[in-house]
């Protein structure tokens, strides 16, 4: 499979504010209920629901940002947020703490919410890094992290949330169909495409808690054409068929492993990310199914290597969402999902990033990582 670099594409989020009531997008996502007579605020990309359990509810403009809603009669009145797809919210039990859509993301004790605090360092480890580090000068910005996301509305890789009965539409494969799980997908007429020449198409179904994904999808008639795609049962731990490709390179899901916004605002990502290097090993290492290389070299990271920012590296310099990042990747670490640039990890896109703030990132050298044993490498 040829190498793909992580691009985006804008993920277009809409802010309703009818003038007699406001109006929320059911089924987003959580809810979270208030008391009565309560003050909230809600930001571009959130929609608000609110009903009434009195006998009249009643609205007034208070200024152009500002409605004041009332509910007559002696009933409490109930106020709930539709918060956007990417909330993190408290799960069901045994689920993980990851919820988009009104689904976990993939069971607690999957792969991609796996605490790796306690993981032992490969043997391999800094042979792995060297191979990274040394292809550029000790000055070179490619030797440290970077944040492939942002304020830029073409960076980052967006997603799509439908409901339970998304119309399923027809799906063409036009280069790995034999390992590409068939059509139809609910994939909605304007799902939102990645920018550049991966053009990702990604959707979680609400309900089915099934998540669809294309790589290099391209609108056709009523349906699309892709070269592969895959669906993931988030309630499952099923692995892709060995061997198989995915919409990523790897064979992994993309959705899981993206930096997502309000998760990142909520203050902790409880997930594995994804990331990208230049060249990998002709192998992969479980949840990895698929290889995307033909060397031979054995200090290139295989397909799924895991990695783990050292216990050691000191994060009390850093602030806000890059902090964040960070302790996740302390905790749950980063896994190779693609060939693409050194170093960048995936985010979400269409939201309103600070991009001063996520440039705190490109301070971090990769040689601040560790590879992970996770698993032996598999060769075919």
């Amino acid at each position: 499979m040829p190498a793909r670099a992580a691009w985006g594409d804008l993920m277009q989020r809409r802010f309703l504010l009818p003038a007699t009531i406001i109006a929320g997008v059911a089924g987003l996502g959580a809810i979270g209920v208030f008391a009565a007579s309560p003050s909230t605020t809600i930001h571009a990309g959130d929609s608000l629901t609110v009903r009434c359990e009195g006998t009249r509810l009643s609205s007034s403009r208070v200024d152009a940002k500002t409605f004041q809603l009332s509910c007559t009669g002696s009933a409490a009145t109930t106020t709930t947020v539709a918060q956007p797809p990417s909330a993190t919210v408290s799960p069901p039990a045994g689920a993980s703490q990851t919820m988009l859509g009104g689904c976990s993301v993939f069971p607690a004790d999957n792969a991609w919410n796996k605490v790796v605090t306690g993981l032992a360092v490969d043997a391999n480890s800094t042979n792995y890094i060297n191979a990274i580090q040394n292809q550029y000068s000790a000055t070179d910005a490619r030797r440290k992290l970077h944040p492939d996301f942002g304020s830029d509305p073409t960076y980052g890789i967006p997603f799509d949330i439908v409901p339970a009965n998304q119309a399923n539409v027809p799906i063409t494969f036009t280069a790995f169909g034999g390992e590409s799980d068939p059509g139809p997908y609910p994939i909605p007429p304007a799902a939102h495409v990645e920018a550049g020449s991966d053009r990702h198409v990604l959707v979680l179904q609400q309900g089915t808690c099934k998540l669809y994904e294309m790589y290099n999808a391209v609108k056709s008639g009523s349906g699309w054409n892709a070269d592969s795609g895959a669906v993931f049962n988030l309630n499952s731990n099923a692995l892709r068929p060995a061997g198989w490709t995915s919409a990523d390179a790897a064979g992994l899901p993309i959705l899981a492993g993206l930096v997502r916004y309000d998760e990142v605002k909520s203050g902790k990502i409880t997930h594995a990310l994804r990331f990208t290097v230049r060249n990998t090993q002709h192998g992969y290492i479980a949840p990895a199914t698929h290889l995307a290389s033909s060397s031979t070299n054995a200090n290139y990271l295989p397909m799924g290597a895991r990695l783990r920012l050292k216990p050691t590296f000191d994060t009390s310099t850093f602030h806000g969402d890059a902090k964040v990042i960070l302790e996740a990747l302390k905790t749950y670490g980063m896994i190779v999902a693609d060939n693409g640039s050194d170093w960048y990890i995936s985010g979400q896109m269409g939201v309103p990033w600070n991009d001063d703030d996520l440039n705190q990132l490109k301070a971090v050298p990769g040689s601040a990582f560790e590879v992970l044993q996770t698993g032996p490498i598999t060769k075919n």
